[in-house]
């Protein structure tokens, strides 16, 4: 496929992609070992005082360049965009091309071949590879690096759950070593009327026989004349789900592939969980962050292909300033839509809106 695309490319288009793709692999391959670098520096003190193992740091480390590689790469493609986009503006490359008869359009036509190629990549990044990558760093990152480790990974207090269309679920605290809930309380539906209600000071589960053990057990039955009142000790029942269920790590959907990602938004808007919008902000920037290379490259164009005084370091600060601009814009919009009734897929495409908008004008400017 990629071989018939370069057959029916001309020498100057086949040029500009083979430097938009090398200086972009070269860009990310020159930052990785310095943000490893960085890293490492703040947190050897932690890895040493856990006497983490050699094996599980390397582990950690791999995961690391590609969740972080997928995480920045916007800035890392609109900065080498700018810089070799500005070697040939400085060395009037630009100016011959564009005055042999050649259109601004047919110019940025290797750009967007480019951008085709990178968010192609980046969509099979953020489908099937960060996902475990992301499982991986974060898994490392609570377990051997965080105060609480554990503790931190999961919603454990006053956690409420609809586990199917007539059954609900509340628990004051759950601890996740001892697989064990507190001041439980589960509750079956018939549409609007209560069917019956059952509470215990504590429910635990036993993984070898996939049932719960209940302390303090009550069970009131609603008849139409008088409830019925049951009352054990201890009592073992099972019911329609398991601890991993009612507390999922809070970075539960960033480790799944996007067929298990569907599948999990769905059972959790059934379950009414109040982290909906988080997993679907994970979502939607699948699509959304690989889409920006096409936007961030028309930019990164319109800015640099001018010849300036200040040269380089001019395009590169201009562009700098752009692509911290974008990230700043999706992080604001992106916690908003987290932690807000603000739409999460309004949150994540707001960069993506502004700076296409701010890409079209650029253009127009720069076709003149």
């Amino acid at each position: 496929m990629f071989k018939q695309l370069f057959s029916k490319l001309t020498i100057i288009d086949r040029y500009i992609l083979r430097r938009y793709l090398m200086t972009f692999s070269t860009m990310l391959l020159l930052f990785i070992p310095i943000g490893i670098t960085i890293d490492v520096s703040e947190k050897i003190n932690r890895i040493l005082e856990n006497k983490v193992p050699f094996v599980k740091v390397v582990g950690y480390y791999l995961d690391f360049i590609i969740y972080f590689a997928n995480l920045l790469f916007p800035i890392f493609l609109f900065l080498s965009i700018i810089w070799f986009t500005s070697k040939l503006a400085n060395n009037t490359e630009i100016v011959a091309i564009l005055s042999s008869g050649i259109s601004f359009s047919r110019f940025l036509r290797p750009y967007m071949i480019g951008a085709t190629m990178v968010c192609m990549f980046a969509l099979f990044m953020g489908f099937f590879l960060v996902p475990r990558a992301s499982e991986g760093f974060n898994n490392f990152r609570y377990m051997y690096l965080k105060g609480g480790g554990r503790s931190e990974m999961r919603q454990t207090s006053d956690v409420y759950r609809q586990i199917s269309d007539s059954e609900f679920i509340y628990a004051s605290n759950f601890s996740q070593e001892a697989k064990t809930g507190y001041n439980f309380v589960y509750e079956k539906f018939d549409k609007e009327r209560l069917l019956y209600k059952i509470t215990a000071s504590s429910i635990m589960y036993n993984p070898k026989t996939k049932d719960y053990t209940m302390m303090n057990f009550t069970k009131r039955t609603v008849g139409e004349l008088g409830d019925k009142l049951e009352r054990e000790n201890v009592k073992n029942m099972k019911f329609n789900f398991e601890m991993d269920d009612l507390t999922p790590v809070i970075y539960i959907a960033e480790t799944l592939n996007m067929t298990e990602l569907n599948k999990f938004i769905e059972k959790e808007k059934q379950r009414g969980s109040s982290n909906i919008n988080r997993y679907m902000v994970v979502k939607y920037r699948k699509y959304s962050i690989p889409i920006s290379a096409f936007i961030l490259t028309i930019i990164a164009v319109s800015v640099s292909s001018m010849k300036r005084r200040g040269g380089m370091g001019i395009n590169l600060a201009i562009g700098i300033a752009v692509a911290f601009a974008y990230i700043f814009l999706d992080k604001i919009f992106g916690t908003m839509a987290e932690k807000s009734s603000f739409s999460p897929l309004i949150g994540v495409w707001i960069p993506n809106i502004v700076f296409g908008v701010l890409a079209y004008y650029l253009l127009k400017n720069a076709k003149r």
